[in-house]
């Protein structure tokens, strides 16, 4: 599958509609985020059950800003509309693999315990 571009018009109904979604984050001058391209690129090929999205930071102001990008390429991944990962720096096409097999194994209803269990604690 080939990677989409991601704006702020689109956002919400990529992450809505799918449940597994995996966003770099990156900017055309970024030397780092050239060099893991043609790895997530390759990566995504081999994925045709999950979206892999890109957005470019200095074009989606917003987004980055909303998401807390400080560094780039920045690798976020949404399982059923939760962030279950989001980390600066490129990765290795074989520890990308290992990322996303990892991801895919969660138990997303015991996830979603996690963060409601978090909540009350904080409430408290």
């Amino acid at each position: 599958m080939a990677t989409i571009e991601l704006n702020s018009e689109n956002f919400d109904q990529i992450v809505s509609e799918n449940d597994y979604v995996i966003i770099d984050f990156w900017a055309p001058w970024c030397g780092p985020c050239k060099s893991f391209a043609p790895i997530y690129e390759s990566v995504s090929e081999k994925h045709d059950k999950i979206v892999f999205a890109k957005v470019n930071t200095e074009v989606e102001t917003d987004l980055a800003a909303h998401f807390q990008i400080r560094s780039i390429p920045t690798l976020m991944v949404f399982r059923e509309q939760i962030v279950i990962f989001s980390q600066p720096g490129m990765l290795p096409e074989e520890a990308f693999g290992e990322l996303i097999e990892k991801a895919g194994e969660l138990d997303m209803d015991s996830v979603r315990q996690q963060i409601e269990k978090q909540k009350t604690e904080q409430e408290a």
